[in-house]
């Protein structure tokens, strides 16, 4: 079933999370067992994320360097497919600008629309961590709305190759990002928020936000999009915190706010099982507050992680 479908026949608040595919080598059973963990609590949907390959210098024996491509988390497809075709829960893959040609997006949607998945979550994607800017493929897409003018031209039948006949039309539904707090390369709120809705318009239907740990950042910018004209259904994204560095790095690496209240209280732990056990506290007065006022799904990111996310659900769910 569709996202958008799943929301529409809901009656109330629906519970879905992502998972990251593991790292080059190690087993997929880990991350089966965090969705089997999490399968009490009906999740309508899992997303798996994607990870654009990176460049890697190493020194050889002979005094030369090596550069090396190396994706550490490949399989997205794969794990989508297996978690589908294991548990029937709904999937919705990542897909990136970054790495791809629009010939090899265009390849990648038909793998997917043949193994029967028809989520799609589009994304621009952040540069490697060796580059400081974002640079597309030749002849890739430079942003998400082309991503997602090319997955609407599919899901109409339009290919790449203009000369192609009988063409079979697929059938995504298109998720987006959105940012509370404003994305970080993009200059004010309200630009980044007609940037958004360019993405609504060529056809997104549903938004899933950045994680946030103050929700009247949530409720300010579900407002903000409404006035805008933004109509489709925006779930917000929430990750608990769970140890004290975090209270630096995830500022620095989502361009977000950390709440004077949980600053303060983070502080107080003598240790990180203290900071995860506020982090659960946190995401449960979170969840709570946002179920209470309507949020179509709250959606989890569970970072390979389900221990919190269980307790949090017991709570909420």
């Amino acid at each position: 079933m569709k996202v958008i479908d799943h929301i529409r026949q809901s009656k109330g608040t629906l519970f879905s999370f992502e998972i990251l595919p593991p790292l080059k080598g190690e087993h997929f059973e880990q991350i089966l067992q965090n969705i089997q963990d999490l399968l009490e609590f009906e999740p309508a949907f899992i997303d798996v994320t994607y990870h654009q390959q990176e460049v890697e210098y190493r020194d050889l024996p002979n005094g030369n360097i090596e550069k090396r491509t190396v994706r550490k988390r490949p399989g997205t497809v794969g794990i989508s497919a297996a978690v589908l075709f294991k548990t029937g829960i709904d999937v919705v893959p990542h897909l990136i600008c970054g790495g791809f040609s629009q010939e090899e997006t265009e390849n990648a949607l038909i793998d997917l629309h043949f193994l029967g998945i028809n989520n799609i979550m589009l994304l621009r994607g952040d540069p490697p961590s060796t580059v400081k800017y974002f640079k597309p493929e030749p002849d890739g897409h430079k942003n998400a709305l082309g991503l997602v003018k090319q997955v609407n031209n599919l899901n109409n039948a339009i290919y790449l190759e203009k000369e192609l006949q009988n063409t079979h039309s697929t059938d995504f539904c298109i998720g987006v990002a959105g940012y509370p707090e404003k994305h970080s390369e993009a200059p004010n709120k309200q630009l980044d928020i007609k940037y958004l809705k360019q993405k609504v318009d060529a056809g997104a239907e549903y938004i899933v936000t950045q994680m946030f740990f103050d929700n009247k950042k949530y409720f300010d910018f579900v407002n903000d999009c409404r006035e805008v004209g933004i109509k489709v259904p925006i779930i917000p994204g929430l990750k608990p915190l769970v140890s004290i560095n975090q209270l630096m790095n995830l500022p620095q690496t989502f361009h977000i706010d950390m709440p004077e209240a949980l600053v303060n209280e983070a502080i107080k732990c003598k240790d990180n099982i203290s900071v995860r056990q506020l982090g659960i506290e946190w995401a449960i007065a979170q969840a709570k507050e946002l179920k209470k006022s309507g949020a179509p799904v709250i959606h989890f990111y569970t970072m390979g992680k389900s221990d919190n996310i269980m307790k949090i659900a017991k709570e909420v769910f």
